[in-house]
């Protein structure tokens, strides 16, 4: 058996406006394409009329036939979708502003291979985890962010996007409101990592607003970035 005969796995992400027969069509391009499907989940969005999809799948075809047998289902349903092979890595850009250990557990997963990215640059708004980035090997951006500056600052952090291919930018604890206008860049391509009391407790002490509030757990979350921050106490 060649190496072309050898069967692949792919990932196959997808978003459309939510209507019957989604799964049905997916599922039958893929078995068009000769895939057995491995893994699959979908979500659709009520308050959004939006449908979400995931399908893994193995295979001997060629990449190009997957995706002409994928494109006119895309079509007709008005998808955003992509395909890629499984494991491929993701240009990530990781941003963090004085806490470490969002950073470091990224960092560290990233070079035990058991996260499939790679960190072309870490940007922050305080020089505290330089020292972090060198460890790793990674060039580290000082953008500093002032009420007066944040036009700039966001300028510079767009030019290193773009310079660097990035594909997604992750917050991991970087204490700054991004502006409505590149959060509409970033659509899809951003996530910001915080602690689950959003949006009861914002701000810089969001433990300490909570004990005081007699709060007993909590949890961790990583949301896709919107461009409207956590609102008020609400419990």
């Amino acid at each position: 058996m060649n190496e072309d005969q050898l069967a692949k796995s792919y990932v196959v992400t997808l978003s459309c406006p939510d209507r019957p027969g989604i799964v049905h069509a997916v599922a039958g391009a893929l078995l068009v394409a000769g895939c057995n499907i491995t893994d699959s989940q979908q979500y659709g969005s009520e308050s959004t009329g939006t449908f979400f999809m995931r399908v893994e799948a193995t295979t001997t075809a060629a990449q190009t036939e997957v995706v002409a047998a994928l494109e006119p289902v895309a079509e007709a349903f008005g998808m955003q979708w992509n395909l890629n092979p499984v494991g491929r890595k993701v240009r990530t850009l990781l941003m963090a502003s004085k806490s470490a250990h969002c950073l470091n557990d990224l960092l560290f997963l990233q070079r035990s291979g058991t996260l499939p990215t790679e960190v072309p640059a870490i940007v922050s708004n305080h020089r505290d985890l330089a020292g972090l980035a060198e460890f790793y090997g990674i060039p580290f951006h000082y953008i500093p962010v002032t009420p007066d500056t944040k036009d700039q600052a966001e300028d510079q952090l767009r030019k290193i996007i773009a310079e660097e291919g990035v594909e997604l930018t992750v917050l991991a604890r970087y204490m700054q409101i991004i502006s409505d206008s590149l959060c509409t860049e970033l659509t899809g391509k951003a996530i910001n990592i915080h602690h689950s009391f959003l949006p009861s407790f914002k701000g810089a002490k969001p433990y300490h607003q909570a004990h005081a509030r007699g709060v007993k757990l909590d949890r961790c979350y990583g949301a896709l970035r919107h461009r409207r921050a956590g609102r008020g106490p609400d419990h």
